[in-house]
This record gives structure tokens, C-alpha cells and sequence, in this order.
């Protein structure tokens, strides 16, 4: 899959973080509700302008991220 058909970042929208275009949805926003167990499902309910695609291009892109970062534990 390719997230940058689905993920924008533009420094006029949510003060330039990752969302799903055509949204004001951040990708973090999806990350989060992930984590707490959410299925993609309830997820779409929750939003119901994303699509089973968008939630997949969020993980995708979360996973492209922490191949680039390297965070210092203390």
C-alpha cells in the first residue's frame, strides 16, 4: 500500500500534522484508537468519512516512521 495516496501533511491544516485527506482526521487520532482496541469497524462508525483503506495507510505510515526514527530510551 502506498499512504501517500491517503495521508496529507499540510502546515494549514491541524497545525501540519499527518491526516487523512480531505479530512481533519490525524493519523494519530486513528493510532490512538487502535491502541485502545478499536476495531477498524467501530473506528468507521466513529468517522464515518474513513474507510477500511484510510485506517491501513495510518498503520502503514506509523510503520515507515519508526523505520526512520531512532528514540533514545532513558
Amino acid at each position: 500500500m502506498n499512504w501517500k495516496t491517503y495521508i496529507t501533511v499540510d502546515p494549514n491544516i491541524c497545525h501540519g500534522q499527518a491526516c487523512i485527506k480531505d479530512t481533519r482526521i490525524m493519523v494519530s487520532v486513528i493510532l490512538d484508537n487502535l491502541a485502545a482496541g478499536l476495531s477498524h469497524e467501530e473506528i468507521v462508525q466513529s468517522y464515518p468519512t474513513l474507510n477500511y483503506e484510510d485506517i491501513q495507510a495510518a498503520i502503514t505510515y506509523a510503520a515507515e516512521i519508526t523505520r526512520e526514527r531512532v528514540m533514545v530510551m532513558a
